[in-house]
């Protein structure tokens, strides 16, 4: 079993954490108050962003599939009370460029959403539901734009459902 470590330190009389991880990377964070780092509840959001992301890319190049530019675009919605605010919904579209065939995306996302994603599998596993789009942009300017699936707490998983983007 894998453990991940990190350690948060105070710095200064506000609430500026610098925190180690295990991997020997830094991270800062801060409130709204002192506003010299990310807050940590956005960290969430960037795991997922990061997390989702490295796995789609990793399987786009597996099966080879042409593209120029790639970016995803996370947004996470918290439940404003009772505290704690968490995140009850995080919408995830993955912005891609060039000639890819969208089933080949939506699968890459799909595996992600459903096998590979440790954040994914976290959040959805308590009250968060994640919802997983795409947006294709292809080389002769034609976009498309699709649902792959959602998951969570009671979230059946969706068929996939392309529409062109407006």
């Amino acid at each position: 079993m894998a453990s991940k470590t990190v350690t948060a330190k105070l710095e200064g009389e506000g609430l500026r954490l610098i925190a180690q991880t295990g991997s020997g990377h830094t991270i800062v964070m801060d409130n709204a108050e002192g506003d010299a780092g990310a807050r940590p509840a956005e960290l969430l959001v960037v795991a997922q962003a990061g997390c989702t992301a490295m796995d789609v890319v990793s399987v786009l190049r597996k099966k080879r599939q042409p593209f120029t530019s790639y970016e995803v675009r996370v947004v996470g919605v918290q439940r404003d009370e009772p505290p704690p605010n968490v995140y009850t919904e995080m919408r995830i579209v993955h912005v891609v460029e060039g000639d890819v065939e969208v089933e080949a995306l939506r699968r890459a996302i799909e595996l992600s959403a459903t096998k590979y994603c440790t954040v994914t599998a976290n959040l959805a596993s308590g009250v968060t539901e994640i919802q997983h789009a795409y947006l294709l942009r292809r080389s002769t300017g034609e976009e498309q734009y699709g649902t792959v699936l959602v998951t969570g707490p009671g979230a059946p998983v969706t068929e996939a459902i392309a529409t062109p983007a407006t």
